[in-house]
């Protein structure tokens, strides 16, 4: 049996649904470029001197912004086109035990502000992704980072939330659609990784 000849999204509605999936997500990224451009250029600054000075990125998140924040760690540890030096870049939503501990001891909106407070340095930035702006772990995450003299960036959506005012450097995409914004935030991501390896490999 074919499965598409009998599927009520077959044929031209399932082609439509796509290519409106695909053409939303390409309106999204576009805005960046009127809208977010000056702070992307202003993260991507800043995230390229605390590399230089031997700083840390700190990256976290929750759900889909979990998994972002591995992969954005993973770009600068390993490499994104260029073999050269790994760069330190730590993802907090990794360790269970560490997660679970705090979680169950001090409550979950602390798994990431105890991990910043006790790992993070003067020179390091803490990268806090969230798509409302509004998670209140990650907006403790900032505020820990920021009792350190640590530099905050944000990565979220919509109207940006708190975490919008409440970091040094905010990149709002402009959508309310959770899954456009994550896309988003990894070209974003993308961005950063590409421009900064480039610069200090020398290529």
């Amino acid at each position: 049996m074919n499965w598409l000849k009998h599927s009520p999204r077959a044929g031209g509605k399932m082609e439509d649904k796509i290519k409106n999936i695909i053409k939303e997500s390409m309106d999204t990224k576009s805005k960046l470029l009127s809208s977010e451009l000056l702070n992307i250029k202003k993260a991507t600054a800043a995230v390229e001197k605390c590399m230089i000075s031997k700083g840390k990125l700190l990256v976290f998140g929750n759900g889909g912004s979990a998994a972002d924040s591995q992969h954005i760690a993973a770009e600068f540890v390993g490499r994104f086109k260029i073999d050269r030096a790994p760069m330190a870049a730590l993802a907090l939503t990794t360790n269970t035990s560490t997660i679970t501990a705090l979680a169950n001891d001090y409550g979950y909106e602390a798994v990431f502000a105890k991990q910043i407070t006790a790992l993070g340095s003067k020179n390091d930035i803490a990268l806090a992704i969230s798509t409302s702006g509004n998670s209140k772990n990650v907006i403790e995450g900032v505020n820990a980072a920021k009792e350190k003299g640590i530099q905050t960036i944000a990565l979220t959506g919509k109207s940006g939330g708190l975490l919008k005012t409440l970091c040094d450097i905010s990149i709002t995409v402009d959508s309310g659609n959770t899954a456009r914004i994550q896309e988003a935030h990894i070209l974003i991501a993308h961005i950063m990784a590409e421009i900064i390896e480039a610069d200090i490999a020398g290529a």
